[in-house]
């Protein structure tokens, strides 16, 4: 399927050819980009073939010892830089999409997913498309001609999906802390996770919501069920990542839209969107409001994905906020995810500068016009309750410092 030294890109999410996933990865001598995410799309060492590269937006765990051997290249780059760093490269030898059947015209749908894949099929060498009858034809999503796929194998594999299950008595209140900072005619990013499910449920009595987000789940479904969502709004997603009937269902919408990452997360775009409100998720945050969306327990874990495009944006945006909301501690063990300082063993994806509401189930900490030091109180208040006497006497000890 490929020469030596072939450079090739493999898409993540909802439009991973996982027929061909272990074919592909486990090819010699050939260097892979991907956007295969963490939780979603299996990868690890053993399954990359000798002599091959692999470079990615996210870490898994299973990929450490690759990283360390030099066969897995984690790029520290936000969607919105990655096109960037996509238009200065040599483009790709190879691109392997998985599309629909062609429709009367010749024109397969790369259905839920576009991601980076506008970009690079504008002038990779050669599309090999594994056409599968699952992927939907969803009206506005990118299309590939029949004419101009090299190659075209037929597989009938489910589409990768993604189910946390249902929400937990934290993943509620934190949703239900948010939506006060939600009103009506919001434009509203959210991700994947609990909390985000949650949300989208909590939101179902809002009115003229608009999407612009760079994953969209199940919760989608709800939203438009409740009447909730603007019906002269575009709802924009760069992927559809959730359950079949998720899919099943952006096929008979004319208000989906799939983009790609080059509109999603334009920054130009995205700062002009009135009232944005973006909401992220973190493993840590510190006193000074700083975030770690990546490492946890010294173990790198995922990636900054496109969070750092819409904090940054949200900001900008009139009437925008930037919201990180997390629980306040790691599972029932009450290990505070609230640090005085990111470790040394931790990362900031999120500067503190990216972030104005930090909620947690004990409450949310408004850092909107805030001294450093009314920050940190802000932020010690919405810690587990047994961990804020050690933030206290932590914070003292770095303000005596400042």
């Amino acid at each position: 399927m490929f020469k030596p030294r072939e450079r090739v890109f493999v898409p993540g999410a909802s439009g991973e050819p996982a027929a061909l996933t272990r074919q592909i990865f486990g090819t010699q001598n050939i260097h892979i980009t991907t956007s295969f995410a963490a939780g979603v799309n299996q990868l690890s060492t053993e399954m990359i073939g000798a002599g091959s590269i692999v470079s990615g937006l996210f870490m898994q765990s299973a990929l450490g010892a690759a990283q360390r051997q030099g066969q897995f290249r984690h790029l520290p780059f936000s969607y919105a830089a990655m096109i960037k760093h996509l238009r200065a490269g040599p483009g790709f030898d190879a691109c392997v999409v998985q599309v629909s059947p062609p429709d009367a015209h010749g024109f397969c749908s790369l259905g839920p997913i576009a991601e980076f894949l506008p970009e690079i099929l504008r002038r990779v060498g050669r599309i090999i498309a594994v056409l599968n009858h699952n992927v939907p034809r969803v009206k506005h999503a990118p299309v590939v001609e029949q004419q101009d796929i090299a190659e075209i194998l037929e597989a009938e594999t489910p589409l990768i999906g993604y189910d946390i299950g249902a929400p937990d008595a934290v993943s509620l209140t934190i949703a239900g802390l948010i939506a006060r900072y939600i009103e009506d005619g919001a434009a509203l990013q959210i991700g994947l996770g609990k909390v985000p499910q949650a949300l989208m449920s909590v939101l179902q009595h809002r009115r003229k919501l608009r999407l612009h987000s760079g994953m969209l789940s199940d919760g989608v479904m709800g939203l438009a069920a409740a009447g909730a969502l603007d019906p002269d709004w575009a709802h924009t997603t760069t992927a559809l990542l959730g359950s079949s009937a998720l899919y099943a269902w952006a096929a008979g919408r004319d208000d989906i839209h799939i983009e790609g990452v080059e509109q999603t997360h334009d920054p130009r775009r995205l700062a002009g969107l009135d009232g944005l409100i973006a909401v992220n998720s973190a493993l840590e945050i510190d006193l000074f409001g700083q975030c770690n969306l990546e490492i946890a327990n010294g173990r790198a874990m995922s990636g900054v994905g496109g969070a750092a495009d819409f904090a940054r944006a949200a900001r900008l945006a009139p009437g925008g906020i930037s919201i990180v909301a997390l629980p306040a501690s790691f599972g029932s063990n009450e290990t505070s995810r609230i640090k005085p300082w990111i470790a040394s063993d931790g990362l900031v994806s999120l500067a503190r500068t990216e972030a104005d509401v930090i909620i947690t189930e004990y409450g949310a900490a408004d850092l909107r016009g805030r001294s450093v030091h009314e920050r940190a109180a802000a932020i010690m208040a919405i810690a587990t309750p047994s961990a804020q006497p050690g933030l206290e006497e932590a914070w003292r000890q770095i303000a005596a410092k400042l």
